[in-house]
């Protein structure tokens, strides 16, 4: 019995140090990665989130990213699931989870919204903020994604996306003023947003030191052509039938000889 634990103890010491070398030959691997790598695929986001959830508070954001890094790396199409453990389990740490895993899978930005706002709807506001810091020109469908999963958090999304896009707000408050007050959808705000932005691109169209192209050049009609007055034949013409006799007149016909 006693052998069998110092094997035992033997080979995860060597597996360890095995471990230890791998790591420090690659100064970019992850302790998150050599412990996740061995579980199933089905266990990782319990896992990650688990591993998150051990982290002391100094260390607790890196090691969120750390985490979601290796676990998403190791099964992309599990990213919102990943996402949302970590999220259910850290709600403090549902905004730099979901950042750290659209920036790898931008492609799944609407389900990873969805599972993190559903896991933390207390951090709708936060969440909505990170994507829009990493994936700008996606704030609307990740607004509206979250917005559908949290039902009254509208004033902190929005606030979400002035704070990451501060060339919005403008265009946001005064959508808001038009209520008095009250707060409406996140849908209806930026449905104004963006019709707001598309009047102002067409000002700015015609707007002085604008570059519009250029018009084309006017038709003009055309004058009469310059030339010599015309001069009228003289004499009377007459219409002469051959053999019918008549007056030739002055100067006779051209190819015409008297019989």
């Amino acid at each position: 019995m006693k052998s069998l634990n110092y094997l035992f103890l033997t080979a995860t010491v060597a597996l360890t140090m095995a471990m230890g070398a791998n790591a420090g030959g690659n100064p970019g691997a992850s302790p998150a990665l050599g412990v996740l790598s061995t579980v199933a695929s089905a266990e990782l986001p319990a896992k990650a989130a688990e591993l998150v959830a051990q982290a002391d508070a100094k260390t607790l954001k890196q090691t969120t990213i750390d985490v979601v890094r290796a676990a998403v790396g190791l099964n992309p199409s599990a990213a919102p699931a990943i996402v949302g453990s970590v999220a259910k389990a850290s709600p403090d740490m549902a905004a730099t989870a979901t950042a750290t895993a659209v920036a790898m899978v931008p492609n799944q930005v609407v389900f990873i919204a969805r599972f993190a706002a559903s896991a933390a709807p207390a951090k709708a506001g936060a969440i909505v903020e990170a994507i829009c810091r990493v994936l700008p020109s996606d704030y609307k469908i990740a607004a509206e994604a979250v917005a559908e999963v949290v039902p009254g958090a509208d004033k902190e999304i929005l606030a979400g996306i002035e704070a990451a896009l501060p060339e919005l707000k403008p265009a946001i408050d005064q959508a808001l003023g038009s209520y008095q007050g009250s707060i409406p959808s996140v849908n209806m705000v930026l449905a104004q947003v963006d019709q707001s932005e598309s009047s102002a691109g067409i000002v700015a169209a015609g707007t002085p030191g604008a570059s519009p192209s250029a018009p084309a050049s006017p038709v003009l009609p055309r004058g009469p052509s310059v030339g010599p007055p015309a001069v009228p034949p003289s004499g009377t013409p007459t219409v002469v039938t051959p053999g019918a006799g008549g007056v030739i007149p002055t100067g006779g016909i051209r190819g015409y000889s008297s019989p």
